[in-house]
């Protein structure tokens, strides 16, 4: 867990600062709030209708695409009987320069979570362990008391609340989490002490 400061992670930038600076901090940490209240009211809407009218996220996509395209299509075959523009759609491709970024990303987190798997199998560390094993649990018990598209909008509630609650009260959350990263570390280091006498000898 490392050394615990007396800011979460040890970090020295704000929180605005973490989330890129950008207009997603911005949202985030609700500096524009008629985007911010637009998006939650969006969120609790699509919620309501999801769960009011049975529909499910496959249905409304592929409704909305079906929409949009017999428009299209019916707007290019009226367009070229009546001699008008066709619809002004630009030219939708992906580079290969666009396509190697995706894949080389994609390949060096999936070797990140590889290395960690066999460390943890390995029995190296017992420290991340723990944490796998509690956010995994966490997982679990969150997907058994919602389907996956409560839990989708309940996830973009709380990236909408935690980041801007966070910041209010920094100072507060920061001293309980920092205490019980101390906490945590002792329990860590008695149990690597108890379950690994033999390192405890020589050191």
């Amino acid at each position: 867990m490392g050394s615990c400061s007396n800011k979460l992670f040890n970090r020295e930038r704000t929180i605005h600062e973490i989330l890129g600076s950008g207009i997603v901090a911005d949202v985030m940490l609700w500096r524009k709030k008629d985007l911010s209240v637009g998006i939650v009211t969006v969120t609790i809407a699509s919620w309501i209708v999801f769960e009011s009218f049975a529909y499910t996220i496959f249905t409304l996509v592929s409704s909305v695409l079906l929409l949009l395209l017999s428009i299209l299509f019916l707007w290019s075959k009226s367009a070229s009987i009546l001699n008008r523009p066709s619809p002004p759609l630009p030219k939708f491709q992906i580079s290969e320069a666009m396509a190697e970024e995706v894949s080389e990303l994609l390949r060096i987190h999936v070797n990140k979570l590889l290395q960690v798997s066999h460390d943890i199998a390995m029995g190296r560390d017992s420290e991340l362990f723990t944490k796998v094993a509690v956010v995994l649990f966490l997982i679990s018990f969150i997907g058994s008391l919602a389907d996956f598209q409560t839990l989708c909008h309940t996830g973009v509630l709380v990236v909408m609340m935690v980041p801007a609650f966070y910041e209010r009260y920094e100072d507060y959350i920061d001293g309980s989490i920092v205490f019980i990263c101390n906490k945590t570390k002792e329990l860590c280091l008695r149990f690597e002490i108890w379950a690994y006498p033999e390192n405890k000898k020589l050191s």
